[in-house]
This record gives structure tokens, C-alpha cells and sequence, in this order.
């Protein structure tokens, strides 16, 4: 876990983020398979001796190509791989329990494995409890326990969980949850007194330095004992604290739950780690892989941010597997130079290790430093995906971003927590990709660049399997290159045009940017999935006593939309439904969409809109001045929702207010804006917390500290 400061300033302080490391291996024995898998590290491989020319490629009709061998399809079913570790993982970030219950058939269709929750803890309601991804509310607050129980107020309750779960397992699919046992939030008050008692008070709830900043993370004694960010570093070598934790652990498994990545997993100690002042065994990763029930079965991966003095190997062989963070921050520094040497690609850098969980980018890489919500394109994580998805070795997962989220726009067009993501989960080329992960379980991998060209990447696997990426942003690359893949024709499962293989030898032409994927077997016969959703223009927040929505339609046999739970009514693609018009300011209603394909597969997605006022110029609010507090009442209004980068009044503290004599001071708005925030302060105190968000702006109100 990780931590970037945020522009709003002292309020809204750092972000708490979280998710790293990694592992790497150039030839491994797969877990469950009688296959050795070997990557090739070399750039080169056996091809004609010149690129043929466009004249020397033929084109093949695909209607004379069988589409799949008739003996392996797969009719009915998603085709989904049956161990964890095989197929793809879908990061559900920020989605609640509900949303990704009634998102199940969407992701068995789109042919993820698994999929991994946000937090499930009791967690610490900042911000009022508010909802938004970022503003009034915070994505990170599920990131700061105040309990070890399921259920919270960003996700749902346990009874909504068990049902996600239940409904998982009608699917196939595997479900991780992500635990946070290093820390608590800092504001103790929040805490559970159960918990505090179960653990022995809160003189045991942390470590003798726990309140204590980490200076230094190549100091492993102050990595391990010590608050990271300001999250107070719990006493995870507590016995009670370990049972109390595996009783949570095995409560998940009673539900379902096949296995757990564990935040911050770099911040809790080995066994040879230094010890706390108290001199208990740095045993947490022996009784917490080893206590739980069906402990053999369980997927277990840890956070290990790759750097400072990490211990990735050891931490692999303490955890089962980790994050592979500096293969991540490999795969993008190739996205943005178009260079896809194998050589670079092939090695997780991660102890000689293929046992990692792989990633184009994180909800760390997302929020954080790394910045990618401005840096990789649609386009760029398909290639990327192509890559780790592809490949034989580590375990995939793939970053749900918010909903109509842009380089412009980091926290989308609805920003809400509790929504699905955006749609390129399950996006043809995802799709495809996943897919064929899923058919080629078991085969052997060989990774090589034809020719030595650095922008044409080859995944070879066994005799039945090829991924080609061109990385290119601008060439068409036509090549004629040796294969193990069985001679016969092929057709591309995302472009449908297609190749053949004739005496051991592929040729063909790709385009700039894209990706091929070539397989028979094992594929899956299902139709199109159906896809609804409201115009891609349209946004959560709206002013004035109605909206009308325009809704879409593809792939589907039916369509219906109800609002707030109501009766489902039917619609076309291309119809307008009009919402919100018995909702108060600040109020919020839910339209939720449902389809169905040609094969009676389902689709549902539920949006959250928000009525608020239009904040013009001239709108006033006001604000009682509480005892003790200066003369001089300043207004500091921002927004960091509507776009990448903060909008604000003035630099902190903000603009002086009016005093009206009475005790109440007021200010009037001379911009007009779309989602502010304010907080007042007289220079010492302020109206909210730090490292909290300001209270959102209504026309007229008279705000006051209770």
C-alpha cells in the first residue's frame, strides 16, 4: 500500500492507496499440469529470412475456415478454467456486493475465473459516510478497519455478501477477498469495543512504535512495526488478534470465499524479521495460511511493493504467491515505448518465481503517482492484457476503472461507490483474450520476438495456441514465421479474418495496435453477450427537477429499465427514460437496465444519479460561528471530482467571508460550479476533520458545527 498527497490540501491530506510486488521465472513446473512450462528469453527465433512483402500474403476467405473444432467446443458454459490460478481475476473495485451479484453472468460470460472484492471489513465511515469514489466520500476508507466483520456501509451487508458468494458459485466463479489486517484507521473512536476487548485492550491492539510514522522502508524493523501513512500498525503477532483474524478468514470461507490478497502484506513480518518490544514469534504468516479451513485449497497472495528491502522470495514461499509490481511497472514502461522485447517481458523479476498475480496497471498505479488513468488508453491496456493473459505463467488481474472514466476524468462520469466499472471488462478484445486463457490451460508457453522486431510479440502455447501483438501505433506488420501451432486455418477470435498454417509456417499481416489470437480448441460457441447502458455522455449529477436519459441497446432480444426497484418496462435502443422527478437536492435514484442475448445469457447494470442544485454565480451560503473561534471566517470551496485536477476558490484557507454581525458569516459564489465541497475555518480550526472532505454545497444553507 501506498500513499500520494492529494492537491485538496491539509483537509484532504494523502490518499491511502494500496496493492504491489511481484514474481518472476523463465521455466517453472505448472502447479496441477504434467506440462513443463519454459518461456524463451531469446528476442530471436527461426523465421524466413526476409518479411514478406504485402504481394506474398494471401488472403484466406474466413468462410472457408471451420471455426472451431466441433470434438472440443464448448456449447454450454463459459469454458471457465477450473483451478484459481489458471484463468483471469476481475478486479472489482469499488463495487458492491449487489453489483457484482447481478454482474455475475456478465463476468462468466466475459470469461473471468474470479473476481476480487474491495475490502469486506467494518471500516471507518470519514466524510460523513459519503459515497462518492472521491469528494463527499472516499474509495480508501474501506482500506482503514475499524472491525474484523463482514460487511460495511461502501459495499453492503453480510447477508448481500453470502448472496453475491452463492451466486458465484451458480457461475463457476472463484471469489478473492481483499484483507487489511496490518492496520486500523487513526480514528481510534471508530473502533469496535468488541474488537478492542477481544484482542486484549487497546494497550495490545498495537505494536510499542505502532503510532509511529515508517521513516525508513529499507528498515525492515521499522517496515514491520510501525504506522504506514498514519493507519496505526496493529500487533499482528497478538495470538488473540491472530485467532480473532482467522475466525474472520474462516467466517469468508464458510460463505464461499476461495481465497484472499492481503494488503500491505510487505508491513507484516517473516519469522527472522525483527521482533516488537514484547518478543513474540513473527508467526502471523504460518497460523493465517496454515489455520484456515481447507487451508490446502485456499488462494492466498500478498501486496509486496518491490523495492526497499522488499524479501519478494521470501515472502512468496511464506504467502503462496504475491503482486508483481516491477513486472507491472515493466509492462507499461513497454506500453509507452512500443518496445515489447521478450527478453524484458518474459522475467516477473520477482525471486525466479512464476507464482504472482500480474497486472497492466493496479487501483494503486490508478490513484497513485503512477498516474494511469492519464497515461494508458483503452487501446494500450488490450495490448498489455494480451500479453499477461496470454502467457502460461502468473495469474492475471484485470483493473475495473470507474465507470466513464478518461484522462480528463480519473473518477468517471458517476463517481460512486458501489457502481460497476467500465465496460472494457467485457469488451470483444477482453473477451477473446480471456478466452483463449482459459482454452490453453496446460500448455506450454514460448514468448519471442520474430526476426528480432521489438513491436511484434509472439506467444506460442503448445501445439494448439497463438497470441500475435503489434505493438506498433503506426505500422501494419506482415511477417512468415515457424510455429508449433498445428498446420490448418485459423481465424483471428477478434478481427474473425483469417490464417493458416501450412509446413510449420504462419504468415499473415496484423495492424498497428491490435491483437491476434488463433485457436481451435476449446472454444466457446456462445453468442454475442447483450449490452445496455445510457448514452456514453451521460453523468451522474444533475440539476433542475428532471433527466431524461437516453438508453442503449445491442445484442439483445429484450430489453427492460426500472428506477429505484420499480416495475420493468421494456425498451428499444435509442429511447429516453426521464428520472428523478420526486427526489429531493442531494438525493439519489437508480436506474438499473437488464437484457438478454440470443442464447438467453443476461446482462444487468444498475447507475446511481444524484439531483443536485445548479451552484451559479451568486449563491449563497452561510455559517454559524462556533465559541472560540476567530473573528475572521474564511470559505475554502474546491472540487476534485469534475475533472483530473482541483478546482478551488483560492489557495488555502480560502476566500473571507461576510460577517453579518449576528454571529453567521456568509459567502457568495462568483463562478459557477458542478460539485463543490466546503470546508470553513478561522486560520486554526476547521469545520471538518483533516484529511476529511468538506461538506457538500447547498444553495442558502446555514452550515454549523453541532
Amino acid at each position: 500500500m501506498k500513499f500520494r498527497k492529494i492537491s485538496a490540501l491539509l483537509l484532504v491530506g494523502s490518499m491511502l492507496l494500496a496493492a504491489i510486488s511481484g514474481c518472476s521465472g523463465n521455466k517453472t513446473t505448472k502447479t496441477g499440469a504434467d506440462t513443463e512450462t519454459t518461456t524463451s528469453n531469446e528476442e530471436t527465433t527461426t523465421t524466413s529470412s526476409e518479411e514478406p512483402t504485402t504481394e506474398e500474403i494471401e488472403e484466406i476467405d474466413p468462410s472457408t475456415v471451420t471455426p472451431y473444432n466441433p470434438d472440443t467446443a464448448i456449447t454450454d458454459g463459459y469454458g471457465l478454467a477450473t483451478k484459481l490460478e489458471d484463468g483471469a481475476i476481475l478486479h472489482c473495485f469499488c463495487w458492491s456486493f449487489n453489483t457484482i451479484k447481478e454482474s455475475m453472468e456478465d463476468i462468466a460470460a466475459a470469461g473471468f475465473t474470479s473476481i476480487q472484492t474491495s475490502p469486506i471489513n467494518l471500516c471507518n465511515d470519514g466524510g460523513d459516510a459519503g459515497m462518492e469514489l472521491y469528494g463527499a466520500g472516499k474509495w480508501y476508507y474501506h482500506y482503514q478497519p475499524t472491525d474484523w466483520t463482514i460487511g460495511n456501509y461502501q459495499l453492503g451487508t453480510k447477508e448481500e455478501f453470502k448472496s453475491m458468494c452463492a451466486t458465484a458459485e451458480k457461475y463457476g466463479i472463484n471469489v478473492i477477498v481483499d484483507v487489511v489486517p496490518n492496520h486500523t484507521t487513526k480514528t481510534t473512536s471508530t473502533i469496535s469495543k468488541d474488537f478492542i476487548n477481544a484482542v486484549g485492550g487497546m494497550a495490545k491492539l498495537y505494536h510499542s512504535n505502532g503510532m509511529k510514522d515508517i521513516a525508513n522502508y529499507g528498515d525492515r524493523g521499522e517496515c514491520t512495526l510501525q504506522a504506514m501513512g498514519g493507519l496505526y500498525d496493529v500487533d499482528t503477532e497478538n495470538p488473540a488478534f491472530q485467532d480473532y483474524f482467522i475466525k474472520f478468514l474462516n467466517e469468508c470461507i464458510s460463505y464461499g470465499v476461495d481465497g484472499f490478497r492481503y494488503d500491505t502484506a510487505k508491513h507484516i513480518g517473516l519469522p527472522d524479521d525483527p521482533k516488537d518490544t514484547d518478543g513474540q514469534e513473527n508467526n502471523f504468516w504460518n497460523r493465517v495460511t496454515t489455520e484456515i479451513t481447507n487451508a490446502d485449497k485456499i488462494f492466498n497472495y500478498g501486496e509486496v511493493l518491490q523495492g526497499d528491502n522488499d524479501r519478494i522470495g521470501d515472502y512468496i514461499k511464506a504467502i503462496g504467491a504475491t503482486t508483481a509490481s516491477s513486472y507491472g511497472h515493466t509492462l507499461r514502461s513497454a506500453l509507452a515505448s512500443r518496445n515489447f522485447a521478450a527478453n524484458n517481458l518474459s522475467n516477473f523479476a520477482a525471486a525466479n518465481s512464476s507464482n504472482v498475480v500480474t497486472w497492466v496497471e493496479s487501483h494503486d498505479n490508478y490513484t497513485g503517482d503512477d498516474a494511469t488513468y492519464k497515461t494508458l488508453d483503452n487501446k494500450a491496456i488490450t495490448l498489455g492484457w494480451a500479453v499477461i493473459a496470454g502467457r502460461g505463467q502468473g495469474t492475471p488481474l484485470f483493473f475495473a476503472r470507474p465507470y466513464g472514466a478518461n484522462a480528463d476524468n480519473m473518477w468517471g462520469t458517476f463517481n460512486k461507490i458501489g457502481m460497476a466499472g467500465d465496460n472494457l471488462y467485457k469488451s470483444p478484445e477482453i473477451v477473446a483474450i480471456n478466452r483463449f486463457r482459459n482454452a490453453m490451460v496446460g500448455e506450454g508457453e514460448k514468448f519471442f520476438n520474430p526476426n528480432n522486431e521489438k513491436t511484434l510479440l509472439f506467444i506460442e502455447r503448445g501445439e494448439k495456441g497463438l497470441v500475435i501483438i503489434n505493438s506498433s501505433n503506426t505500422k501494419e506488420q506482415t511477417f512468415s514465421v515457424e510455429t508449433a501451432l498445428a498446420d490448418g486455418k485459423y481465424l483471428d477470435r477478434i478481427s474473425g479474418k483469417a490464417f493458416e498454417v501450412k509446413d510449420g509456417t504462419i504468415k499473415g499481416r496484423i495492424q498497428a495496435s491490435t491483437v491476434v489470437i488463433l485457436y481451435n480448441d476449446n472454444f466457446v460457441t456462445a453468442k454475442d453477450q447483450a449490452l445496455v447502458k445510457v448514452a456514453d455522455d451521460t453523468k451522474s449529477l444533475f440539476s433542475g427537477d428532471t433527466l431524461d436519459v437516453t438508453l442503449v441497446a445491442k445484442n439483445t432480444t429484450n430489453a427492460t429499465y426500472s428506477i429505484d426497484g420499480g416495475k420493468e418496462t421494456a425498451f428499444k435502443d435509442g429511447d429516453v427514460v426521464t428520472i428523478g422527478k420526486d427526489i429531493a437536492v442531494l438525493d439519489t435514484t437508480t436506474l438499473t437496465l437488464k437484457a438478454t442475448n440470443a442464447d438467453g445469457k443476461s446482462t444487468s447494470i444498475t447507475y446511481i444519479f444524484k439531483k443536485s442544485d445548479s451552484i451559479g454565480v451568486g449563491t449563497k451560503i452561510s455559517f454559524k460561528k462556533p465559541a472560540g473561534w476567530a473573528d475572521v471566517i474564511n470559505a475554502y470551496v474546491y472540487d476534485e471530482t469534475s475533472s483530473s485536477s482541483v478546482i478551488k476558490n483560492a489557495e488555502w484557507p480560502g476566500v473571507p467571508m461576510t460577517d453579518n454581525g449576528d454571529g453567521t458569516y456568509t459567502y457568495t459564489f462568483t463562478a459557477d460550479w458542478i460539485a463543490p465541497l466546503v470546508i470553513f475555518t478561522d486560520g486554526s480550526n476547521q469545520s471538518t476533520a483533516p484529511m476529511e472532505p468538506g461538506a457538500e454545497v447547498v444553495p442558502g444553507k446555514l452550515y454549523s458545527i453541532d
